[in-house]
C-alpha cells in the first residue's frame, strides 16, 4: 500500500525528523555535523526556507522549518541526498550500502501559535 501524499504549504511551519538507517549514526565525527550543518544552510538558501531551530542527535535530527514556498520534499531531497554522498565519499562506505537515512521522512505541520 501506498503511503500518503505529504501535504505541503506556502508559508508551511514544520517539525522534521530523519533518522539513520536501521537507526545508525549519521554523524560520525564533528566534520560530519558541520557538513550537515553547510548543507542545511545550502539547502535554506536554494529553497528559501526559514530554520528556526534544529537539533542533531548521534542517530536522527530535527528541524523546525518554515516554507514560504511549498517546497519542502524538493528540499528534504536534496538535504538528505547531498549529505548522504559526502557523508559515504569521507567514509568509504560503498554503493551497496550507500543509504544513510531511514526512507520516510516524517514530518508534522505546526499552528505557531498553538506549538510554539
Amino acid at each position: 500500500m501506498a503511503r500518503p501524499l505529504r501535504l505541503e504549504l506556502a508559508g508551511g511551519l514544520y517539525h522534521i525528523t530523519s533518522r539513520g538507517d536501521d537507526r545508525e549514526d549519521i554523524y560520525r565525527t564533528d566534520a560530519d555535523r558541520n557538513l550537515w550543518l553547510t548543507v542545511l544552510g545550502q539547502v535554506c538558501q536554494r529553497f528559501n526556507w526559514v530554520c528556526h531551530a534544529w537539533c542533531q542527535m548521534d542517530n536522527h535530527y530535527h528541524l523546525l522549518i518554515e516554507t514560504p514556498e511549498a517546497n519542502l520534499s524538493k528540499g528534504m531531497r536534496q538535504l538528505n541526498g547531498v549529505y548522504t554522498q559526502s557523508f559515504n565519499r569521507a567514509h568509504g562506505r560503498s554503493k551497496g550500502r550507500g543509504q544513510v537515512f531511514h526512507y520516510h521522512i516524517p514530518n508534522a505541520i505546526l499552528h505557531p501559535w498553538r506549538a510554539l
